[in-house]
């Protein structure tokens, strides 16, 4: 059984980048929902987005599905597999400065498993979703993607859509989170005072990013900007 429409919202996250990353899935078809997740011990937020569209798709080649839907926050995921994998097939992996294109074993499988589903007469629609704005789908996706980088990994959801806590068919955004994402990149543009990272319980302030991310890279670890002698203080008390 299938029905004319199957949903997806895949994201991927990583705690560092590179350094412990998760990735979730959602997949909605049929009146069911299945949740799907991973994670790996040392990646990048790119594979973890990669491996959340990718595995859906898989799952769904198994479908008789007529039309795919999949919503990601990742333009990289998008522009990749919309614009950018042709050319990179045609010119051996190479990207136009000559160099290996990078994740190319997951653009291969991705890639692979969308020629696979079109061969079966199926569409595959992707929509870019704002991220952290309150799309439920992309909202639940983004917390299993999130716990799966975290050693405890999360509660995978199988069942009736009917019983399922997410209203998934609704991408509308939340007006007052879409605002806090916007202030949150105008204040990432902001020039920094200091950084501030948590490293096996221990707090630093750098003041530099540079000596900030040579702590952190690879590693567990908190780190934030502040903007103000004020806010490090306020940080350096809330990683305490």
């Amino acid at each position: 059984m299938s029905e004319e429409k199957v949903l997806i919202f895949a994201d991927g996250a990583s705690k560092g980048n590179p350094g412990r990353g998760g990735w979730g899935a959602l997949i909605s078809y049929d009146g069911e929902v299945v949740e799907l997740g991973g994670s790996e011990a040392h990646t990048t937020n790119n594979r973890m987005e990669l491996s959340a569209a990718l595995s859906a798709l898989e799952y769904v080649a198994k479908l008789d599905a007529k039309s795919i839907v999949v919503h990601t926050d990742s333009s990289y995921v998008i522009n990749g597999i919309t614009k950018w994998v042709a050319g990179w097939q045609r010119s051996g992996w190479l990207t136009k400065e000559k160099k290996p294109v990078l994740n190319r074993d997951l653009w291969e499988r991705l890639a692979g498993a969308v020629e696979n589903i079109k061969s079966k007469g199926a569409k595959i629609h992707w929509q870019h979703v704002g991220g952290h704005v309150g799309v439920a789908g992309n909202e639940r996706v983004d917390e299993i993607a999130s716990s799966m980088a975290e050693e405890g990994g999360a509660v995978l959801f199988v069942g009736k859509r009917a019983d399922y806590a997410h209203e998934i068919e609704n991408i509308s955004h939340n007006a007052e989170k879409a605002s806090e994402r916007s202030k949150s990149k105008s204040r990432s543009r902001a020039k920094a005072y200091s950084y501030i990272s948590r490293v096996d319980g221990v707090v630093l302030v750098h003041k530099s990013w540079a000596e900030c991310e040579a702590r952190v890279k690879g590693k567990m670890a908190r780190f934030k900007k502040a903007t103000s002698a004020q806010e490090e203080a306020a940080i350096i008390k809330e990683f305490s």
